[in-house]
């Protein structure tokens, strides 16, 4: 082997795999033997897929050596992957992070996002530790213990995608998925300093996932380059018609166009709201990300606080309608943080939620005018670097304040609205924090090539952990 599996990017592995100086059997080997050994300090995954692992790439090195077309074994070939714990697995009970689903029959067939990626040659490893029924920002789980920062186990990875930002952050493997809702791509990208992608609304299919709010659930992908998080992304584009909001637009591949480079766009840095809390980490990040683009501009979105409280209202009320039978029959079963929000979503007028719904179109109508003057708008991802593990308040702007409830201030007014949003790692010291790259609606194009270009100039990066 002249590559390392465990360290080297998605593309270097299925270039090597492609090439054959590593065979895909080789690659899953080394990263089944890296999880064994390192999975107890991060608490990442909670099911390893090893038969399955190994078969798939026994029948991918059986391809290559068969001849033909080096492309005919995929883009991702060879390439392990994992996914939170509610895309469906064949074999296994799509858990939710929650206690409960422990006991429903294993998945028959796997999410339409891991078929396409092992279409494109990639490698299921297993699934991935997350806060129950994806209603947390923390990545703690009380069923199956916090996920942990690789950067320092005492802190928390962010949720609800812990344990998939902590599998990529911890050099377990190359790229995971996990779902946004209100932040929980971006939120853990951030905290575990690496880049995440929250597409539009609609654009990657949700079909055999486990839902908390159908109308602001997302799909995507974490990883360690920006090059590779435009890999999984292509190979994951197109319609399905198993999910109703799956668009039916064509694939619109962005990774052989990442390096064309930023000249034109008209970048612009949100200002108000996205400044206001944010400790001094968190400040100096997106300082550098917009002196690196030259980004004087300074721009409004308007009602973004508004717009966090309305998202609040929606995501209480139909995750409570989501969980009525469970909370009257098996309410003890629940993570009691998770269930008294959602017992209190349960019991909001239906008028405060009609107002936030029309709320929420006007609100989209004027955010999206800001895009007729600037491609790409710059925030922060979360107000602070990851907290400790178990820490319940932390001070934003001198107010002390829950820590589970406010750490994704800055991702829930976009992803409101469903817009395309690149978190990436600004590597500071002791810990590394992110920013956000917004984009325009079906404009993931734009927000890769800005990510890029800060990777190149290196600006922005996926530390290292320690050890």
């Amino acid at each position: 082997m002249t590559l390392n599996p465990v360290t080297a990017s998605a593309a270097e592995i299925a270039n090597a795999v492609r090439a054959g100086s590593i065979t895909a059997r080789e690659t899953i080997d080394a990263v089944l033997a890296a999880i064994r050994t390192r999975n107890k300090a991060l608490n990442a995954f909670t099911a390893v897929t090893e038969e399955r692992a190994r078969a798939k790439a026994a029948a991918l090195d059986a391809r290559r050596a068969q001849g033909g077309a080096l492309g005919a074994l995929g883009p991702l070939a060879g390439v392990p992957f994992a996914v939170k714990n509610l895309f469906d697995v064949t074999g296994l009970p799509t858990l939710a992070g929650s206690k409960i689903n422990r006991e429903h029959a294993p998945a028959a067939r796997d999410a339409t996002l891991i078929e396409r990626l092992e279409a494109a040659g990639g490698v299921l490893v297993g699934a991935l530790n997350m806060g129950e029924y994806a209603y947390d920002f923390t990545g703690e789980n009380v069923h199956d213990g916090p996920s942990r920062n690789p950067h320092d186990t005492l802190r928390m990875t962010g949720g609800s995608s812990g344990g998939s930002g902590g599998a990529v952050a911890g050099r377990l493997v190359p790229l995971s998925l996990g779902s946004d809702t209100n932040g929980s791509i971006r939120v853990p990208a951030s905290l575990c300093g690496i880049f995440g992608l929250k597409p539009t609304y609609g654009r990657l299919a949700r079909a055999r996932t486990f839902p908390f709010v159908a109308s602001l659930d997302h799909l995507g992908p974490f990883a360690r380059t920006v090059s590779d998080l435009a890999l999984a992304y292509d190979a994951m584009q197109g319609h399905d018609p198993d999910d109703p909001v799956c668009v039916e637009l064509a694939a619109e591949p962005t990774l052989a166009r990442i390096d064309d480079g930023i000249d034109g766009l008209k970048i612009a840095v949100a200002g108000g709201y996205f400044r206001k809390g944010a400790a001094p980490e968190a400040l100096t990040a997106l300082e550098r990300v917009a002196t690196a683009l030259s980004a004087g501009r300074e721009i409004e979105i308007p009602e973004a606080a508004r717009a966090r409280a309305a998202a609040y209202v929606i995501t209480a009320t139909e995750g409570a309608a989501l969980h009525l039978d469970r909370l009257r029959t098996r309410a003890h079963d629940f993570d009691p943080a998770v269930r008294d929000r959602l017992i209190a979503g349960a019991m909001v007028p239906a008028t405060l939620v009609n107002k936030a719904q029309k709320f929420r179109r006007w609100y989209r109508a004027r955010v999206l005018e800001l895009f007729t003057d600037v491609d790409v708008i710059l925030a922060p991802a979360t107000p602070c670097t990851a907290p400790l593990i178990g820490q319940q308040t932390f001070l934003l702007d001198g107010v002390e304040l829950p820590v589970r409830a406010n750490l994704g201030i800055y991702t829930q007014p976009i992803s409101f609205i469903g817009l395309p949003v690149v978190a990436v790692p600004v590597p500071l010291k002791p810990l590394p924090i992110g920013v956000q790259i917004i984009a325009a609606p079906w404009r993931e194009d734009a927000a890769l090539k800005v990510a890029r270009a800060l990777e190149r100039a290196g600006v922005v990066a996926a530390p290292n952990p320690p050890g």
